[in-house]
């Protein structure tokens, strides 16, 4: 059983800044392409960014293109999510993924 535990949630202004971070419970490094959702109230989750190891793949959903970056630090075991230029449309928990694993989510507040 993997364990993932996100920090770095908070409530910010419009054009705001967070840094997200995932602790995992093992070295998944080299087993689990790892990526970040959200989701929104009503609405269903959403795929964010992933990441992989062998060649540090790296993919975001076109709606945090640009805005959002994704990195890892395999020696920490922990994941990263960037979130720049924050607007109210991006207000959800936020959860960490790898393979079925997920953590219990952070929640991003923000406010015009």
């Amino acid at each position: 059983q993997v364990h993932l535990v996100e920090s770095g949630g908070g409530s910010v202004q419009a054009g705001g800044s967070l840094r997200l971070s995932c602790e995992a419970s093992e070295d998944i490094s080299r087993n689990y392409i790892m990526g970040w959702y959200r989701q929104a109230p009503g609405k269903e989750r959403e795929f964010l960014a992933r990441i992989g190891w062998i060649d540090q793949m790296i993919e975001y959903a076109a709606s945090v293109k640009g805005r959002f970056t994704i990195s890892r630090d395999n020696a920490k075991r922990t994941l990263y999510l960037q979130l720049n230029n924050l607007n109210p449309q991006d207000t959800a928990v936020y959860y960490c993924n790898a393979d079925t694993y997920w953590g219990q989510g952070t929640q991003v507040t923000v406010s015009s």
